[in-house]
């Protein structure tokens, strides 16, 4: 008998239609013509798919286990009509077009990137790990030092001074600080999201035909961002 689940979190199934249900919002961009290369290219598209999927529910998992009550799960979007808590009917991932505006995720790569623009438990973990980051005042001055070309003052810009030579003016760091802080925080958030999906996907059992489209155990297999 074929299960009807694409991948497995911790033995209990996600199921092949909410892969589907990603699929038709997500255009394909292949644009092959050969029956034998369209069906390769629909194969990579369901595992690729599947990723995204299962990412929304370890980080629905990960935000339950954050928020048992359920509260702030969905700060960045409210949780689509019909969502019931995750004891229930996972909530269905949808997009985001606001992200990409908001947040420059291409660095993160494609699962990763189409994962954070549809699935607000996502955005909201990775939220939560950004907040949770502490920047050592000494980092942010630091970066500060090594990135002086970053912050010279309009008038140094504007004829072209070499930022690091002494007598060149910067912007003061108290005025700089926050906009340093938050970035070294967001940095910090990001290597966190990754750390936690790295141990978090190890528990992961995916259905044949739906594994990751990297995975070098099927010939097909092709990793891309």
């Amino acid at each position: 008998m074929t299960e009807e689940y694409a991948a497995q979190v911790r033995g209990r199934p996600v199921p092949k239609d909410r892969v589907d249900a990603l699929l038709e919002t997500v255009p394909a961009r292949d644009r092959e013509t050969r029956p034998d290369a369209l069906a390769r290219a629909e194969r990579q598209r369901r595992r690729w798919a599947t990723q995204v999927v299962v990412i929304d529910e370890l980080a629905q998992r990960a935000c339950a286990q954050r928020s048992p009550r359920g509260a702030g799960l969905y700060p960045s979007a409210a949780p689509p009509r019909g969502a019931t808590s995750h004891d229930g009917a996972a909530p269905e991932i949808r997009p985001n077009t606001t992200l990409p505006a908001e947040r420059d995720v291409a660095d993160l790569g494609s699962i990763v990137a189409v994962a954070l623009a549809h699935s607000p438990a996502a955005r909201t973990l990775l939220e939560q790990l950004e907040r949770d980051q502490q920047i050592p005042e000494e980092a942010a001055y630091d970066y500060y030092d090594r990135n002086r070309d970053r912050f010279l003052t309009p008038a140094e810009l504007t004829r072209g001074a070499d930022p690091f030579h002494e007598s060149s003016d910067l912007l003061p760091y108290a005025q700089v600080r926050e906009g340093i802080l938050l970035e070294l925080r967001r940095a910090a958030g990001r290597r966190a999201f990754f750390d936690w999906l790295d141990r978090a996907r190890a528990d992961v059992v995916y259905a044949p035909g739906y594994e990751h489209p990297g995975d070098p155990s099927h010939p097909d297999h092709e990793h891309r961002h």
